[in-house]
């Protein structure tokens, strides 16, 4: 039996403002409730404004199912200590190339486990595994009704290769991208050729933040027009997912 159930992704933490009620800092959060999972990717670079944010929006950190951590650096994992100090018990997932140190903090609290590509976290949930680069990272991929929704922390390998990488993976069309882009110190040659890489992918929507940059994110307002997506701390996407029950 097929069902239709609502998808909600929430940035928890990130440096632009949305719900003024939330605090902004540098690094980026977002939970994702999807059915019966739900999942935490990334966890922003301070614990005490995550536990903050969450009390604010109302999500216990107990019930949180599992965690995805882009990429080892401290504005998307300094968070996690302050996290698992509440007692949760999340599956952490993350990168082989992950410091021994950050893996040893997860074993005192929980376990941790090591992607790798195409991997299903739960029914509906993938991640692209460990994209090479200068700074490895990974990205969540969502199914969706409407399309693949790619959830990413700074895309340092190249957004496009990111993209790409998924397109690898999956039939499916990319719906929507959203997270942090790293375009920050991009030309305008450089935005003009990332834009049409965008519409050659046939990219329908998209949800910039944390460090995409503010030039970048003004590019691709003026591309996207009504399918951009403006997202800070504390907004809401809902999207829908078909599930077999």
């Amino acid at each position: 039996m097929l069902t239709t159930e609502t998808i909600t992704i929430t940035v928890v933490y990130d440096n632009n403002p949305y719900d003024h009620r939330l605090s902004t800092a540098w690094g980026f959060s977002a939970l994702v409730e999807y059915w019966n999972h739900t999942l935490l990717f990334d966890t922003g670079g301070d614990g005490n404004i995550l536990m903050e944010n969450m009390r604010i929006l109302g999500i216990d950190p107990t019930r949180i199912d599992s965690v995805v951590l882009s990429h080892a650096h401290d504005d998307h994992t300094g968070g996690l200590a302050a996290f698992l100090d509440t007692g949760a018990k999340p599956v952490v997932y993350l990168l082989p190339s992950f410091p021994v140190s950050i893996k040893r903090q997860i074993e005192i609290s929980t376990q941790f486990s090591e992607v790798s590509p195409g991997q299903s976290f739960v029914e509906g949930l993938w991640t692209t595994g460990e994209i090479s680069g200068p700074i490895p990272e990974q990205a969540l991929i969502i199914h969706t009704k409407q399309g693949l929704v790619i959830i990413t922390g700074c895309a340092h390998p190249g957004i496009v290769k990111i993209i790409e990488q998924v397109k690898s993976l999956f039939v499916e069309p990319v719906y929507l991208v959203m997270g942090g882009l790293h375009l920050g110190e991009k030309t305008v040659a450089e935005m003009d050729a990332i834009l049409n890489d965008f519409r050659r992918l046939d990219i329908e929507q998209i949800a910039p933040s944390h460090c995409t940059g503010e030039y970048a994110i003004s590019r691709f307002a003026d591309e996207y027009e009504e399918n951009f997506i403006q997202v800070g701390a504390g907004s809401v996407i809902r999207l829908e997912a078909i599930i077999s029950k």
